[in-house]
């Protein structure tokens, strides 16, 4: 058995507090995309040692928010709707299948959460008058709760884990026009009521076709 000594461990927490870090400063944008990252500037900045940084950078290239380029560098990933395109194409596939998933294991409780959360998102919209659907946020927490409901730890990984910033960084990156959020808000609860009713194809048919209406929305934007 291989333990870690408490100097690994403060050590990895230092890496993962720095990963969180970056990964906002890179969505954000307050690293501009396509900027050249400095490791002995951010390590400077951050008042970390090379070890934790070094570790950062790997976990930020293994979720697609920063890319090395020959003789280059590492640079932060720039924002490209057909890249966008394509992840609307993977989350179409694999949100549906989550929903399908989630109909067969959510809990009560977490029905519940949804049924809140979607009651504050129609009081914000109502709000602001429809001028956004918690753009950042909002949208992405109502598909985060269904993805960890689905209880598959691939698709959570997948889902929450490797795309989820990247579609937070093309969101933030990308025009405000992609917005529509009374419609959004109905189809999610659409989806939320076939969720409740355990009906598992409904539920992936609804959270697909919720997908693709954006996806399509994006793609008459770049004609």
């Amino acid at each position: 058995m291989n333990l870690k000594t408490p100097m690994q461990m403060k050590e990895n927490t230092k890496s993962e507090n720095l990963t969180e870090s970056l990964v906002e400063a890179i969505v954000s944008g307050e690293i501009a995309p396509g900027s050249k990252i400095s490791e002995p500037e951010l390590a400077r900045h951050y008042q970390v040692s090379r070890g934790p940084l070094r570790e950062a950078m790997m976990r930020l290239e293994g979720l697609g928010l920063i890319e090395r380029i020959p003789h280059v560098g590492a640079r932060a990933t720039t924002f490209s709707p057909e890249k966008l395109i394509e992840l609307y194409a993977v989350r179409e596939a694999l949100e549906g299948m989550a929903a399908r998933l989630a109909a067969r294991h959510i809990t009560e409780e977490e029905l519940s959460g949804l049924e809140t959360l979607l009651s504050t998102h129609s009081r914000h919209i109502d709000a602001v008058e429809g001028a956004s659907y918690f753009h950042q946020h909002g949208d992405f927490d109502f598909h985060y709760r269904i993805i960890q409901a689905s209880r598959n730890s691939k698709l959570i990984t997948l889902l929450c884990d490797e795309l989820y910033h990247l579609l937070r960084m093309y969101r933030y990156q990308s025009p405000r026009s992609q917005s529509r959020p009374i419609e959004a808000l109905d189809e999610h609860k659409f989806i939320l009521q076939a969720i409740r009713n355990r009906d598992e194809e409904l539920a992936e048919m609804l959270m697909r076709r919720h997908i693709s209406g954006s996806r399509a929305l994006i793609q008459q934007q770049l004609i």
